[in-house]
């Protein structure tokens, strides 16, 4: 008899031990106690237990924001949206004086009724634009039901940031930018369109786990493909996945001058974590010059986050031979086309737009209705496997090709390019970024090689 007392004695302390899932509500059903409005003057009202945001015109975003900070979570909350009305809640977020004038910026889960859906991406508020669209992930644009209530999930936890909708994986983000902040409403300012003036969006059940959420977290496998959006390093999925750095985020190793032996001595730069190509003349190769990977690349995925300066001209080259061209201009080499087709004259150049954003220059046009994003970064990427090329630009597949065959080399006779002998049918090649005169920025520079 004298043991037993001692086995459940045993048993409270490990219960006692372990640490159980604490949910809070963030709102009480009744009135918006412990929440603020911020920014804009749209209205906000509690109506049969949810909070109503309704649109209005002539004024900015508006936020109902919580008076706490939270950094890592779980956060749980059902939402209703009309049709026209875009919205979000922030998390993470910030409104500060000093910054901005107050304006709430950070993180968005996004919530996005119209035909692009793209509910429970993640949108940088007032600050980097897009993080994690959903434009090549149609499962999780299918997630969002139109004239109902949908649930959503955000898992923020350290440098990790996942998103679900209804149960479907939506966003998988690694970023490092802001560790934590306030939590807010949006209702998206509709400027003076008064067909969407009194719209309105809708939430409910908004919960919170803060203590004890690590025995909740989703396993990986039932998350959204992962996307590393920490500047200049390969997270532990990648390198597993085979891909490694071009280049460091910090110096010049791996990199030369096209017509150098070493990394030019001016026109380029490195300033937090970014690679400038220094405003020229404007001119092709005339400043600091191109510089090429010291290494050649056969088969390879290529990942390259890029931001034009108003009215530049820039591009990333593959297949590149620096012995072809020794004389003034740029090394030789198939080109994604860098470039600000609003104000640079070279995009109404060439033949049917075949020198603009995403083409391969001067051969293939991309399309005019490129998802690019004019004042932020955007990701390049370049896929070659044998004789198969593919340009993408931020998830959207542009121009596909096939190089080593007549009607390649009958493209490129009638090309700038026709007078360079077996243009673009090198098994290998340096990885180029161009100086043409131009401020262009470069980070994120990512390959895997196949």
């Amino acid at each position: 008899m004298k043991k037993f007392p001692f086995v459940i004695m045993l048993a409270a302390c490990s219960l006692s031990g372990f640490s159980q899932a604490q949910w809070e509500n963030l709102f009480n059903g009744k009135n918006l106690r412990g929440w603020t409005k911020l920014n804009g003057t749209a209205e906000y009202k509690v109506e049969d237990g949810t909070i109503v945001g309704i649109s209005k015109t002539n004024t900015p975003n508006t936020f109902l924001a919580t008076k706490k900070t939270y950094g890592d979570f779980i956060l749980e909350f059902e939402f209703k949206v009309d049709d026209g009305l875009n919205s979000g809640v922030q998390f993470r977020s910030i409104s500060d004086k000093k910054i901005m004038d107050g304006r709430v910026h950070g993180y968005q889960f996004e919530i996005d009724p119209s035909n692009r859906a793209w509910t429970g991406g993640i949108y940088d508020e007032a600050r980097r634009g897009w993080l994690y669209d959903l434009a090549s992930y149609p499962q999780a644009q299918k997630a969002f039901k139109k004239g109902t209530w949908n649930k959503a999930r955000i898992e923020a936890v350290g440098t990790s940031i996942r998103t679900w909708v209804n149960g479907v994986p939506c966003a998988n983000l690694l970023d490092a930018k802001t560790p934590a902040g306030i939590i807010a409403l949006q209702v998206h300012g509709i400027g003076n369109n008064t067909a969407l003036e009194g719209k309105t969006v809708a939430w409910k059940n908004i919960r919170i786990c803060t203590k004890g959420f690590e025995s909740e977290l989703t396993p990986e496998a039932k998350a959204a493909p992962e996307k590393n959006c920490i500047p200049n390093t390969i997270s532990e999925k990648e390198a597993q996945e085979g891909w490694k750095l071009l280049w460091d985020g910090k110096s010049t190793e791996g990199w030369r001058g096209a017509k150098l032996q070493s990394f030019p001595e001016k026109g380029w730069t490195i300033e937090d974590g970014i690679l400038k190509v220094l405003k020229g003349n404007g001119g092709e190769s005339t400043n600091g010059g191109d510089i090429v990977t010291t290494k050649k690349y056969e088969n390879f995925i290529l990942k390259v986050d890029f931001k034009i300066t108003k009215g530049a001209n820039s591009g990333i080259k593959y297949f590149v031979d620096t012995e072809l061209n020794k004389g003034e201009g740029s090394s030789i080499g198939c080109e994604f086309q860098v470039l600000d087709d609003k104000l640079h004259p070279d995009a109404k150049l060439g033949v049917n737009g075949n020198r603009t954003l995403g083409s391969l220059y001067d051969l293939i046009p991309a399309p005019t209705n490129k998802p690019y994003r004019p004042g932020f970064f955007n990701t390049a990427m370049i896929v070659v496997k044998g004789n198969h090329v593919e340009h993408w630009l931020n998830g959207v597949k542009l121009i596909e090709y096939e190089r080593n065959n007549q009607m390649w080399n009958a493209l490129v006779a009638y090309s700038k390019y026709k007078n360079w002998p077996n243009f673009g049918n090198a098994a290998t090649g340096h990885i180029l970024l161009q100086d043409h005169g131009d401020e262009v920025w470069y980070q994120n520079i990512k390959i895997k090689e196949l």
